[in-house]
This record gives structure tokens, sequence and C-alpha cells, in this order.
């Protein structure tokens, strides 16, 4: 079974422009990521889905596979599935761009939920979350999953709501949801042809077209995450914590 990394790469973030190309530890951010993603053991390789000529020129200074792909995709996953249309993969991980710490073995783990579950055509990861800030913060993901590690939705509200305490109960309750994917490869290509869902449009949630068309999504909960990069502070605060560990 062919297992391949795609890492979706914008260079007009809304919050922090042309950041997967920010280069203060000598590195660019994108390829940091890159570098990550190399590590796992079950992909057979990792692949950049660009939308600027800039990316694809830094890429080829660190010797990473990259394709040019459309300014206009909606979302990362319609980016991958332009970028994996004529690759030969079996299964395709999709790791954002701004995830210089990146667990390998989170990236090995996707895979076998699909390897292992030959019936599900999609996984992701969660994690428990640590305080009740998280839970209330909406630029965190709450995931509900069913007994069978089967997703029943994704929110950026406090879900499931506590009754007893008011809403947000014991922090532990709640599941985080990471940002990584796995699909197998033609229900990839399925999915991204499907026209964006209600809940999807609301939430902001490209997961949730593969919930509300009745497509099974398999969750597999880890003990802890590392964050993306979304902001200059984010970046600054990984740039500080990078040259310590140098």
């Amino acid at each position: 079974m062919k297992i391949v990394v795609c890492i979706p790469a914008r260079y007009d973030s809304t919050r922090f422009p042309g950041k997967v190309l920010a280069r203060e530890t000598g590195k660019y951010l994108v390829q940091h990521t890159y570098e990550r993603a190399c590590k796992a053991r079950l992909p057979e390789s990792v692949l950049i889905a660009a939308d600027d000529e800039r990316i694809v020129t830094a890429a080829e200074t660190f010797g990473a596979p990259c394709v040019l792909t459309r300014v206009d995709h909606q979302s990362g996953t319609d980016r991958i599935a332009e970028a994996v249309g004529d690759v030969q993969a079996d299964i395709v991980i999709n790791v954002q761009g701004d995830e210089p710490n990146i667990d390998p073995t989170h990236i090995d783990q996707l895979a076998e939920l699909l390897v292992n579950h030959p019936d599900v055509p999609m996984a992701t990861l969660a994690t428990p979350l640590r305080n009740p800030e998280q839970v209330a913060d909406p630029n965190i993901v709450k995931a509900i999953v069913n007994a069978r590690g089967r997703a029943i939705y994704f929110s950026r509200c406090p879900i499931p709501y506590d009754r007893e305490k008011a809403g947000i109960g014991p922090a532990e309750q709640y599941l985080r949801h990471i940002g990584i994917y796995a699909y197998r490869k033609d229900f990839l290509l399925t999915l991204t042809r499907l026209p964006q869902t209600p809940l999807e449009k609301l939430e902001k949630l490209e997961q949730l077209r593969a919930v509300e068309n009745g497509h099974a999504i398999l969750v597999g909960v880890v003990t802890d995450m590392s964050e993306g990069i979304d902001t200059p502070e984010q970046y600054a605060a990984f740039v500080e914590r990078y040259r310590k560990q140098q």
C-alpha cells in the first residue's frame, strides 16, 4: 500500500502573509515541516503543494518535490487533491505547511488507521484538552467521537455541552481536533468534487463536508500535539525555541 504525504502551502495567509517562507531560523517554515514529515516511517514520499512560484523556488533549494497548483482553492484539501491527481498513491496524508514541530509518529499512526481499517475512507487525530479556556476558544476545534472511534461532529463551540456545569465541565472530557488528515486517494478526489455543505460553511471546517455526506472519519486519540504557526507572534516563539535547542 503506497502512502504519500502532501503538504499544502499557501503564500497569502490572512494573519501572517508569506509565513511558509519565513526564514529566521535559517530554514523556511515549510522546510521545517517537510523535514519532520520525511522522518515518518510509513510514507514513501513527501510532496509540497504550492499556490505561488516563490514557494516552488524555495522548495528547490532544499530538494523537496513541489507542485504548483491553482490559486483559487478554498481549502488545503482541495489543493492536495489537485497535486496528487497524477501521483500513484493509495493513501494521502495532509500535513499543514505551518506545522514545523509535527510529530512523525503521528503521521505513522494516522496512516495505520486507514491501513488497519479498510472500510474507512478518511481518518484524523485528536487529543484531550488541558484547560477550560481552551474549551471556550473558538479557534480550537472540538471533536465528538462515538464508541467505535468515528467522528460524530466537529465544532468551534464547546461540545459536549455540560448542563450540570453551566456549559463547560472538566477539560479532559473534551477532545481537541488536530488538523492532520489521511484519505484514501479515490475518496479524496471524490470528496473535493462535492459542493461545500451548510455546516461546513457555518463552522468554516472542511471536514464537515465528509460528515454531512455520511462518510465515516476514524479519529485516533494521541496524548499530545504540536501547535501550528498562525501569527507572527507564534512564529517568533518558535524561532526562540528553535535557537535554544540548537
